[in-house]
């Protein structure tokens, strides 16, 4: 009888980091802390791709006001492929030729089977990073590990509208930040 081997899932991070920030974290570290933020977030098994934008004040505020109707710097975008939420804003009516009001065809994609499923995109404003840990008298590194994590816990379809959600959601923060953070502290 064969014994059955255990595979690792796939989690597929892409990282983008808009010029010209120079955030003293490398690219290995913020894979690192995706990872750990995926490891948080989804069931032992579930396997994932995601992709992190860091980027400008200008940015964040253009796709705020776009999907979620607020004219404003955040510090933290995230856009999940599988839970709708709030970001998505108002919503807009579509009208077809004729001026009737459109039916939406909302079915599910259809992946190829070797593609890893997407979870979404985290998008995080590195000013407003800056000026965050700035204010907590905190380390870049910290605040962006937080933000990093708090905006993959939303892909997964956590929330803080409600109390108990806030728990919940600070509690898996504080998990992954505690394993990141010592784990760098152990690594050179």
């Amino acid at each position: 009888m064969l014994a059955s081997v255990s595979r690792a899932p796939i989690r597929e991070i892409d990282i983008i980091i808009d010029p010209p920030f120079d955030i003293d974290a490398s690219e290995d570290w913020l894979n690192m802390v995706m990872q750990h933020a995926l490891r948080v977030a989804l069931a032992g098994d579930k396997a994932g791709q995601v992709s992190l934008l860091l980027t400008d004040d200008d940015a964040v505020r253009d796709l705020n006001r776009k999907y979620r109707g607020l004219d404003e710097v955040t510090d933290v975008l995230s856009f999940s492929a599988e839970f709708s939420g709030h970001w998505e804003g108002p919503g807009e009516t579509q009208v077809n030729a004729q001026g009737e009001e459109a039916v939406s065809d909302n079915f599910p994609f259809i992946m190829p089977p070797d593609q890893v499923p997407p979870l979404g995109e985290v998008i995080v404003s590195c000013p407003q990073a800056q000026r965050q840990s700035s204010e907590k008298g905190d380390e870049l590194k910290q605040e962006l590990a937080l933000l990093m994590v708090h905006g993959v816990l939303h892909l997964v379809g956590h929330d803080h509208l409600e109390t108990q959600d806030t728990e919940l959601m600070q509690s898996r923060e504080r998990l992954a930040l505690q394993h990141i953070f010592q784990l760098n502290a152990v690594s050179p």
